[in-house]
C-alpha cells in the first residue's frame, strides 16, 4: 500500500461525523448476524442502534436508563457481513425524565475501493430510572 492509499483509508475512517453528531460506536457485523439472503438482520442493527443511542443519555442521566420509544427507524441500504458500521448520535431533546437522540449509521464497504454510505437512522427516547425501575428526574 502506498502513501496515497494510506491517506485515503485514513480519511475514510477518521472522516468528520455528520454535523452536530458524535461517534459513539463502531462494529463489524459477522456471519452469525446475517439472514438467509446474506444481509444483516434488521433486528441486529436495531439492537446496535439502541446500544449506541444510549451512550449520550446515560451520561446525561448520570445513571440507569431504559429505552421507552422509537419514533422512527428508516433502513436506507442493506448491510453486509464485513461492513464497518459507524454509529453517530446527537441529543435532540432533554426532558424532565427523558432524553431523545437521533442515531445515524454509516457503513464503510468495499475495502478495495472504500466507500461510505448512510444505511439507517432512528430517533430513540430513553428515560432515567431509579433502582426500582421507576422514572426519576434527570440531574440539572
Amino acid at each position: 500500500m502506498n502513501d496515497d492509499d494510506l491517506a485515503r483509508h485514513s480519511r475514510l475512517l477518521d472522516a468528520e461525523p455528520p454535523e452536530g453528531m458524535a461517534l459513539v460506536l463502531r462494529v463489524v457485523p459477522m456471519p452469525a448476524d446475517a439472514n438467509h439472503n446474506g444481509d444483516i438482520f434488521g433486528g441486529w442493527i436495531m439492537a446496535q442502534v439502541d446500544l449506541a443511542g444510549a451512550v449520550l443519555p446515560a451520561r446525561i442521566a448520570k445513571g440507569r436508563i431504559a429505552t421507552v420509544a422509537v419514533k422512527e427507524f428508516v433502513f436506507k441500504q442493506p448491510v453486509s457481513v464485513g461492513d464497518l458500521l459507524s454509529f453517530y448520535a446527537r441529543v435532540e431533546r432533554i426532558g424532565r425524565t427523558s432524553v431523545t437522540v437521533r442515531v445515524e449509521v454509516h457503513a464503510e464497504r468495499n475495502p478495495a475501493e472504500p466507500v461510505k454510505v448512510k444505511v439507517t437512522e432512528a430517533q430513540v427516547t430513553y428515560v432515567a430510572i431509579d433502582r426500582q425501575g421507576q422514572p426519576r428526574e434527570i440531574p440539572r
